[in-house]
């Protein structure tokens, strides 16, 4: 079984927020394969289970603040028994030019907070990890700029990079990482 989870920050206040980027390929993903995402009973996170080319797979996103993710991964890992090796997470990244992609098959955070908290929960670097550019600003505007929305020029970009993601990750449950990394990177 594989497991795909896709990051962002729980509330209205954040929807369509450059930090929630992960988290919406994750409720379109669902959407397009009619998968019902479903609250956990501990309020974690979103889940909802589903096939594809005869590959069983999750898909979910934490219920919790971006800062604290690895506890809603952690106990989606524990709960479904998940080998960290079929564990996927979807994330924005602000060192990746708008719209662009990158799928590794492991790392460090990369100054991702939700990155470095799952991370610290596994205790391992050892799963992958799918990228979505959000564009670069400087460090000292890094939590204003992740926390606001894209604008009207960069709104279809970030459409199309999300619809590349959602490819990706089909790829990625079909034929594995190394033929979605040949294709997406």
């Amino acid at each position: 079984m594989k497991l795909i989870v896709g990051l962002g920050n729980p509330g209205l206040i954040y929807r369509k927020t450059r930090h929630n980027v992960g988290k919406e390929v994750i409720e379109s993903f669902a959407k397009d394969c009619k998968i019902k995402l479903k609250r956990s009973l501990d309020n974690l996170f979103c889940v909802g289970k589903a096939t594809l080319e005869k590959e069983d797979f999750i898909l979910a996103y934490p219920l919790v603040f971006m800062n604290i993710s690895g506890r809603a991964v952690k106990a989606l890992i524990n709960r479904y028994k998940i080998d960290k090796k079929n564990l996927l997470v979807v994330c924005d990244d602000i060192d990746l030019p708008l719209g662009k992609i990158r799928l590794r098959p492991k790392g460090s955070d990369g100054g991702h907070k939700g990155l470095r908290s799952i991370i610290e929960g596994l205790k391992t670097e050892d799963f992958a990890r799918l990228r979505i550019g959000i564009g670069k600003v400087s460090k000292e505007k890094v939590k204003d700029y992740v926390l606001s929305k894209f604008n009207r020029e960069e709104y279809p970009i970030i459409e199309e990079a999300k619809e590349r993601a959602k490819q990706c990750c089909q790829v990625w449950i079909a034929e594995g990482i190394q033929k979605a990394m040949n294709r997406f990177n």
